[in-house]
């Protein structure tokens, strides 16, 4: 691993847009999608995912979903139910209602909560599977609410049809019984627009390649999304008080996702940067993924010193990482001045992966520095609101020449004019009409 001077270290980060190649590919699958429909989804899925379908066979049996049990461990079936706990608690505290303000004049003003009523939940099957995105996506969207939630993924490569069975068994544990195998740019432009076989749905969540991205913000507009998520990113950030070999392995905890996931350490500490860096080189060749992990640490991880703790907190800022670890003698004194992070770690025992499977709350985090303004997949991602006025005669007599005045400076005469025909009435009523 690179050690850089602050000074010297480049923030720029790289387009997460795709090559005008890939753009192109997205757009014609997504038009075909939704042209030819279920036609088109099993032409790409035999071309992706060399996997020959019927659309009979399109959608995930139940009787596959109980299979699955017989390929996994009892143990991994514990661990599961034991997130999914920690999960759905963690999430419960964010439900919010519906309310209602009733003014003195007999004028209510309020909002309205409501979910979602059907959610398209993309979980990714290849360099790895992920049976935690599903329960990350699945769990906010229940505790909110919604009423129908569907699954799409890919199906195994090789030719055959076979889903990983640790996914079906998240899933099943989840509690979503509607699930396809289809995956890519295909499966979002399904969600989007519907099919035959797959009805659309109200918003797409869920991380995917650079393909399912594109596709994402393809089809937005036609449906919600959740992010156009990049590759996963981490930066701990330490004095000298940090244990060399922690750092180094929660480093590569994300070097290991993906060739493009970004690993950096931020430190006051020459000699700590030295010791990550070596212990980096010597956990590398421990991994089983240690060419993924060597190709993310050698073209987008870094050891950064900085000449102060106030500079190192800067660049954290700057960066706007997707988790960042704080490994400081005293991190919640640092943890007011941190600006922008999607997920924020304390001290030594809190390992970026505590929070990707078990501690509770969701791991589907913004990438690409965009912790600058958005947040975490939470309750609010399946909810909608609408605004609720009813205003009442003494209001409206009271406000109407305001409201009148706003709507003719804007030109808006019409506007005006609906104020009017009701003063009008009242004036000539007495104040008397209904």
């Amino acid at each position: 691993m690179r050690i850089v001077p602050a000074e010297e270290f480049d923030l720029k980060r790289e387009s997460d847009y795709g090559t005008p190649e890939q753009n192109e590919a997205v757009k014609e699958i997504v038009r075909n999608v939704r042209r030819e429909g279920d036609a088109a989804l099993l032409r790409y899925t035999e071309q992706f995912d060399n996997t020959k379908l019927t659309a009979s066979g399109l959608r995930v049996q139940h009787s596959e979903l109980m299979a699955a049990y017989d390929e996994v461990e009892e143990s991994f079936v514990t661990a599961i139910r034991s997130a999914a706990e920690r999960i759905r608690s963690y999430h419960q505290k964010q439900k919010r209602s519906s309310w209602m303000d009733v003014q003195p004049d007999g004028s209510i003003l309020g909002q309205i909560i409501r979910p979602l009523q059907r959610v398209g939940v993309y979980v990714p099957g290849g360099k790895a599977a992920y049976p935690s995105s599903v329960l990350m996506n699945v769990i906010p969207a229940q505790v909110a609410g919604v009423p129908e939630i569907v699954m799409v993924t890919p199906p195994a490569t090789g030719g055959t049809e076979g889903i990983n069975p640790y996914i079906l068994v998240a899933a099943a544990e989840a509690g979503v019984t509607e699930i396809y195998r289809v995956g890519g740019a295909q499966a979002i432009a399904a969600l989007a627009y519907g099919t035959a076989s797959i009805a659309p749905v109200d918003k797409i969540c869920g991380p995917g390649n650079i393909y399912v991205a594109l596709a994402k913000r393809e089809v937005y507009g036609a449906v919600n999304i959740d992010s156009i998520a990049g590759p996963s990113e981490i930066v701990v950030l330490a004095d000298d008080s940090a244990e060399a070999a922690y750092a180094a392995a929660d480093l590569l905890s994300q070097a290991e996702h993906d060739e493009m996931a970004s690993a950096v350490l931020v430190t006051t500490s020459p000699a700590l940067a030295k010791a990550v860096s070596a212990e980096v080189e010597r956990q590398l060749e421990l991994l089983p993924r240690r060419d993924i992990a060597r190709a993310s640490v050698d073209s987008y991880g870094a050891a950064i010193v900085a000449r102060s703790m106030d500079e190192a907190i800067s660049i954290v800022n700057k960066l706007a990482p997707e988790h960042l670890e704080i490994m400081t003698e005293d991190p919640m004194g640092i943890l007011g001045r941190i600006e922008n992070a999607g997920a924020i770690f304390l001290g030594p025992y809190s390992s970026e992966p505590v929070g990707d499977y078990f501690a509770g709350p969701n791991h589907i985090i913004p990438t690409n520095g965009t912790a600058r303004f958005s947040s975490p997949v939470d309750l609010d991602d399946f909810i909608k609101k609408s605004s609720m006025i009813y205003y009442s005669k003494e209001a409206l007599l009271r406000d109407g020449e305001t409201i009148m005045e706003l709507a003719r400076r804007e030109g808006l005469e019409g506007h005006a004019r609906a104020i009017e025909i009701r003063l009008e009435q009242e004036s000539q009523t007495g104040g008397n009409s209904k």
